[in-house]
């Protein structure tokens, strides 16, 4: 049966190499992939699937299911299709969309004779917005058991874990003055902020290590002749545990309060963006892994801990989940740059496309041939779960 998934891809290939380099020359940043999904969309509703279009609130946003029978194994398959607003699809979101299709396809025409769902998620704006975590609050993805994704990258790897992160915006309300003429009369908002950047930096020193705490300023507050009467500033706190980063924002709090108090000013402060770590899936790691060894995948390595962040951990945080990252460039050249975009249409990138579709659909297969082992690994994830709380 595997190979006859693998002979469905193959044939393929000029179709899913068609979509991904459509998607690369066509960038759209998040919330905005028109073109992107609609293709993709469009593919499914042809193959036979029931489309749920503009999901949560998003108009690139969708849940397009197919199921064989009742009671079977329910596969999510997730793809990303935003792009960077500068450098267009240099995190290789582009590649994502069309190989999900072929996975989709592939197990759809081939497994008859068992019961099974698949569910292709769109999920926009990854880069930006999180558009799984609104996707989440709205009650998708109770539908799957086991949630795939796929990524580029310059090794291939699977995480054992990556950083829960919430970014902040603080404002800070004084009252504006000459600087020169009356200064007495002012107060500076700057002031407060920059005392809430030294209040983080003494922070930092009480904090466990894999903590990481960065900050910006947004807006100043106009020219150096005059007593800023507002300055805003950006604040990230990341962990690789959800429950301890819960335990610095009420510290991260009371600084933004005591800058507030030595200066008079009022402040005010907004949750942007919350994400929140993988919880890991030992098991499917090892079955993610073990598939694409047998297919020579290029640079298999050991699990890694990823010291970024991405809505896909608020899914993994609920469900069980892998997210496969694949060599398409050299190692060594990292997302988000330059090596990274010159790497989206190369033919390499075209044969990790077949590959990876290849490797995820393998997997598919042996879940939904073993309501057992997806039983096993949903219990491992509880049981994961339960630890990270348990080590605050």
């Amino acid at each position: 049966m595997k190979e006859k998934l693998y002979d469905s891809i193959d044939n393929m290939k000029t179709e899913i190499n068609d979509i991904a380099d459509y998607i690369f020359d066509n960038p759209e940043t998040g919330l905005k992939e028109y073109k992107a999904s609609k293709l993709v969309m469009d593919y499914l509703e042809k193959e036979n699937f029931k489309v749920n279009r503009g999901i949560a609130g998003m108009d690139t946003a969708f849940q397009a299911t197919y199921e064989k029978g009742t009671g079977g194994v329910s596969i999510g398959l997730l793809c990303e299709y935003d792009a960077l607003a500068v450098v267009g699809h240099a995190c290789a979101h582009h590649i994502q969309a069309p190989i999900m299709l072929a996975v989709a396809k592939a197990l759809k025409d081939n497994l008859k004779d068992i019961n099974y769902k698949i569910v292709v998620y769109g999920t926009p704006a990854e880069e930006t917005y999180g558009g799984k975590i609104k996707m989440i609050y709205e009650g998708y993805f109770n539908d799957i058991d086991v949630a795939l994704m796929v990524h580029g990258w310059d090794t291939t790897v699977v995480d054992n874990s990556n950083l829960a992160y919430s970014c902040f915006e603080v404002k800070f309300c004084g009252k504006k003055a000459h600087a020169s003429a009356s200064p007495e009369t002012g107060i500076s908002a700057l002031d407060a902020l920059l005392l809430t950047f030294n209040g983080v930096e003494f922070m930092r020193e009480h904090v466990k290590d894999d903590v990481r705490i960065h900050y910006t300023v947004i807006d100043a507050g106009g020219p150096s002749n005059v007593v800023p009467e507002k300055a805003v500033g950006e604040f990230t706190i990341r962990s690789e545990s959800r429950p301890y980063l819960d335990t610095l924002i009420p510290r991260f709090n009371e600084v933004v309060r005591g800058a507030s108090i030595m200066t008079g000013t009022k402040y005010e402060i907004t949750l942007k963006k919350a994400m929140n770590n993988k919880v890991p899936s030992h098991i499917l790691n090892e079955l993610i892994m073990k598939n694409a060894i047998e297919l020579g995948a290029p640079r298999p390595r050991d699990p890694i801990v990823v010291k970024g962040s991405s809505d896909f951990a608020n899914v993994m945080y609920e469900h069980p989940g892998v997210c496969l990252r694949i060599a398409f460039v050299d190692e060594g050249i990292p997302p988000h740059s330059q090596g990274f975009y010159d790497g989206g249409k190369t033919e390499n990138a075209h044969l990790i496309e077949v590959q990876a579709a290849k490797i995820l659909a393998s997997v598919s297969y042996d879940l939904i041939t073993s309501p057992e082992k997806v039983k096993e690994i949903k219990n491992e994830h509880q049981a994961n779960k339960v630890r990270f709380f348990n080590q605050v």
